[in-house]
């Protein structure tokens, strides 16, 4: 089925095992995208009133039919599972080049249930996909947690999404990062991922995604591309990234401020696309097969001790002579 690998990959923490299975093809057919899918196999597989935390919860990665096309937003990914800090069924949605990565190896879904003993990281390069030993990882930084894993395995092209402290402390709104900076950020679904014992999953894929009408599809892409263009908000994207929504979200009470104890900041002036754009804009930043490229890469200067990054030489950036945040 065009889009679809049709493979998911059921990884169970407590017994410390992974293995390959077919997705129904009448599932793929009614159900709409990553999400839609995955919601469909928590409702066969996972008791509604489970505790989040409880092995018996269902962690669920699900890239779409469109993930790894070069459709525009194909890089995207689902985290869905039933939330720590909501206690419901939520769905965190990330962008980067991690989602794209777990299509070329072959698989549409990771299904996780189970809880190790001992934290585990999954290693997924094709069909070769094994749990390994991820003590030495534990209480490292997102950051750390990636540059570890990229030197241990040694495979150019190697994606990885992961937890920090935070995730690993059960702490409720936790999130799973991907590509260092991109975040599944909703919900506490790192919170749910800590639970499990699993530090990360480094995946590197090297197939591709199988299209119905390779010629139709391009058609309806350049078309669409064609009416994006044109539209001021994918204008105000790429020239201010999503900060340019700082200021209408300020207007309406909407701007998450100290924890959301309120909806409107102070300094909004100081953080909106315009003054970014103007005082420490190094570069854009895309995602996966992205056109728009609403990612900022900034140079922080003298205020980057107040951040989660450092003036280390590892994460400058040539352009900026800074860091990247």
């Amino acid at each position: 089925m065009g889009g679809w690998t049709g493979k998911l990959l059921r990884v169970d923490m407590t017994a410390g095992t992974a293995a390959s299975e077919d997705i129904p093809q009448e599932w793929m057919e009614d159900y709409i995208g990553g999400r839609g899918l995955a919601d469909r196999y928590l409702f066969e597989e996972m008791d509604p009133t489970v505790d989040p935390l409880s092995p018996d919860n269902v962690l669920i990665f699900a890239a779409g039919p469109l993930t790894g096309t070069c459709a525009p937003c194909g890089s995207r990914y689902m985290v869905i599972t039933k939330g720590a800090l909501t206690n419901c069924i939520t769905t965190s949605n990330s962008g980067g080049f991690w989602g794209p990565e777990l299509k070329f190896a072959g698989y549409d879904m990771v299904l996780i249930k189970g809880a190790s003993e001992t934290p585990k990281y999954l290693f997924i390069y094709d069909d070769r996909v094994e749990l390994r030993d991820a003590s030495h990882l534990w209480g490292k930084t997102v950051g750390d947690t990636e540059d570890g894993l990229r030197e241990e395995l040694g495979i150019p092209g190697l994606r990885t999404c992961c937890i920090g402290p935070a995730g690993e402390n059960l702490v409720k709104f936790a999130c799973i990062m991907n590509d260092k900076h991109r975040a599944a950020g909703r919900s506490g679904v790192g919170t749910v991922m800590g639970s499990k014992g699993l530090k990360a999953i480094a995946v590197r894929g090297t197939g591709g995604v199988e299209l119905s009408d390779g010629d139709a599809f391009m058609k309806a892409l350049w078309d669409m591309r064609g009416e994006m263009v044109v539209n001021p908000t994918y204008e105000a994207f790429g020239m201010f990234g999503t900060a340019s929504t700082i200021d209408l979200t300020q207007t309406f009470g909407g701007l998450p401020t100290r924890n959301f104890q309120q909806g409107q900041f102070e300094e909004a002036e100081n953080l909106n696309g315009n003054t970014i754009r103007d005082t420490r804009l190094t570069t854009n930043k895309a995602c996966f097969a992205c056109t728009i490229a609403c990612g900022r890469v900034c140079e922080l200067g003298e205020h980057s001790d107040k951040f989660l990054v450092n003036t280390h030489p590892k994460n400058w950036k040539q352009a900026g002579e800074g860091p990247e945040y």
